[in-house]
């Protein structure tokens, strides 16, 4: 068991594109792995608690561009820019709510543990996604309702997301305290088990996705490129947002790129449209096939500052 966790580490990037693509084909895998779900957020949300240092997040914690700006970019600053950019292109009346609405969402609860995956720094992920959750319940309920005219539940937002940070942070502690040196000697079997909950997640997200795709072959195709697009958008503009190295770059670009986007579909319910829920669904490629685009970038970084 733990020789085939070690073996995924290496291959985790590759993996998420694989488990995307094999939801996508296999319908059946994608409808079993859904229930799954909520657990696998867990586990990755517990893993990366596990296995991020601590002093490192303090760390991050004492930078106001990382621990201020970063979130109000993130959840403020993007879904304004996004909006006004939908609008001025002319975007389709379900399509610029839909887009901003997605890019509302706090940072993904796997963005952490991708960027470990790839070797940038988990930390700043990790804190920028969880101060982003503490804005979501208020920012999210606002954008929703002033661009596009719907309704959600603040204290349902909230209370999910502290259901979720709590019970893993608790969680953490604990095992922290009373597990120590099992933890520190087994930490690659953590690694393991963050990136097998990964590749379960994303086979999950394609349930249901292959029969609104041929329901609708044209319009499922543009909700894919608009989702690519406004992914890499977000990643560059993330790039060039701070200062730094190609790898810090790269960190904030996901953290921009990524978002929980089914924590905003879960929480309109009934009030998302098809083509709203289409898009939302269409997010799911970009978040899961990027990141091995990314690795072959910081692959060739290396490869030059070696010769």
């Amino acid at each position: 068991m733990r020789s085939s966790l070690l073996r995924l580490i290496p291959r985790g990037p590759t993996l998420l594109a694989v488990g995307v693509l094999l939801g996508l084909v296999c319908p059946a895998l994608a409808d079993l792995a859904r229930p799954l779900m909520p657990a696998t957020i867990f586990l990755i949300v517990l893993g990366t608690l596990l296995r991020i240092d601590g002093e490192a997040v303090v760390a991050a914690l004492r930078r106001p561009s990382l621990s201020v700006l970063l979130p109000a970019i993130v959840m403020v600053g993007c879904p304004l820019v996004i909006s006004a950019t939908g609008r001025a292109v002319g975007l389709a009346p379900e399509l610029a709510p839909a887009i901003m609405l997605a890019v509302s969402a706090p940072p993904s609860s796997g963005t952490a543990a991708v960027a470990r995956m790839l070797g940038l720094d988990g930390a700043v992920p990790l804190v920028v996604t969880v101060l982003s959750m503490v804005l979501a319940p208020v920012t999210i309920p606002l954008l929703a309702g002033w661009f596009g005219g719907l309704e959600i539940s603040a204290f349902e937002l909230a209370l999910r997301l502290a259901l979720l940070i709590g019970s893993a942070e608790g969680l953490a502690v604990l095992l922290r305290r009373h597990a120590a040196p099992v933890l520190a000697a087994h930490g690659d079997v953590v690694d393991g088990i963050i990136i097998a909950a990964l590749l379960v997640f994303a086979v999950a997200t394609m349930a249901g996705i292959r029969a609104q795709i041929a329901a609708d072959v044209p319009a499922a195709t543009l909700c894919v490129a608009l989702a690519f697009a406004c992914n890499v958008a977000l990643q560059i503009a993330g790039a060039v947002l701070l200062p730094g190295t190609l790898p810090e770059r790269l960190t904030v670009g996901l953290i921009l790129g990524n978002r929980n986007v089914g924590l905003v579909w879960s929480a309109l319910g009934a009030a998302a449209s098809p083509r709203m829920a289409l898009y939302f669904a269409a997010t799911q490629f970009p978040i899961y096939i990027l990141p091995r685009l990314i690795e072959t970038l910081i692959g060739r970084d290396k490869r030059k500052a070696r010769a």
